[in-house]
This record gives structure tokens, C-alpha cells and sequence, in this order.
């Protein structure tokens, strides 16, 4: 019999920032879905601190999964009302994939989204991200193609949303 780690998703504490930072670039860097070159803003995990609600998902070995859960201000950059969410940079340790780690990080943006009172959770994704895609598909996220946006040349991101009943 194979136990698997009781899952806690809760918000990230200054002590977590390395190992968030660590994630962040290594799934996104070093898995070639984004240059090199932003792997400084992926390191700023206290930087993001300030501008978003951090979440971590904890088991009993530490952090294995984390988002940025952003619910006003101007770091969401697909929001375009005070009536909508967003959330970026969400990782899982890939020795940890494949037991809905992702899945209970995007559900729990979608919870706090919903009691902050919003209507909608709205995100982009790289186009490389076809994982994520797929995650965010089968959590009733539907596509937004007129929202699509290059925020610098060579970068396309896909927008999706999310309605919150």
C-alpha cells in the first residue's frame, strides 16, 4: 500500500519565498516554456508578495505546488474590471504531479475569488503550456481569444476565464 501525503493548501509564509522561487524557475525555465530572461521576475517571490496573495500547497514534506492568487491591483494584467480575479505563476514540484495538486490550487483561487465577491477568475497562459491549458479546460475555464496578448515580442499568451456562481 503506497501513501500518499496529506495535502494542505494555505497561504505562504516569508519562509516558503525560496523554495516557491526555486519551483517557479525551474518549472518555467528550465521546462523551456519561457527564456531565460524572466527568470528574474520568477525569482521575485518577495516582490510578487506585494501584489498578490501567495498560496502554497504543503504535504507533509513542504511545499510542493504554488500561485499567486491576484484579487485587485496591477499585477493580474488580464483584468479588466474590479469584478474579476486572476492568478499567475502556479507550479507543482514535478515529483509531486499527477495527484491534483494544480487542481486544488485552482480551485482554492477560485474560492477565495468568489468570497472576495468577484464574478469571474480570468488568467493567461503561455502558448507552450498546453498542461496547464488542459487543467484549466477541465476546471471550466473557457477561451477569451479577443483578450489574447503579447506583452513583448515573441511572447503570445492565451487568455481564459472562469465564471464564479
Amino acid at each position: 500500500m503506497v501513501s500518499v501525503p496529506a495535502l494542505r493548501i494555505e497561504a505562504a509564509t516569508p519562509e516558503d519565498f525560496d523554495r516557491i522561487a526555486e519551483l517557479t524557475v525551474t518549472t518555467y525555465v528550465d521546462g523551456g516554456l519561457v527564456s531565460d530572461g524572466y527568470a528574474v521576475e520568477l525569482a521575485d517571490v518577495p516582490g510578487r508578495s506585494t501584489r498578490a496573495e501567495l498560496l502554497v500547497a504543503r504535504d507533509d514534506h513542504g511545499v510542493v505546488g504554488s500561485v499567486a492568487l491576484v484579487l485587485e491591483g496591477d499585477f493580474g494584467e488580464v483584468t479588466e474590471s474590479d469584478d474579476e480575479a486572476g492568478f499567475r505563476m502556479l507550479v507543482v514540484d514535478p515529483s509531486a504531479q499527477g495527484r491534483g495538486i494544480g487542481v486544488a490550487l485552482v480551485q482554492e483561487c477560485l474560492a477565495r475569488a468568489k468570497a472576495a465577491g468577484k464574478r469571474r477568475v480570468v488568467i493567461s497562459t503561455g502558448t507552450r503550456m498546453t498542461a496547464a491549458q488542459r487543467l484549466y479546460q477541465r476546471l471550466g475555464f473557457v477561451r477569451l481569444p479577443e483578450r489574447d496578448w503579447t506583452p513583448v515580442p515573441g511572447v503570445d499568451l492565451l487568455v481564459y476565464a472562469r465564471e464564479l456562481d
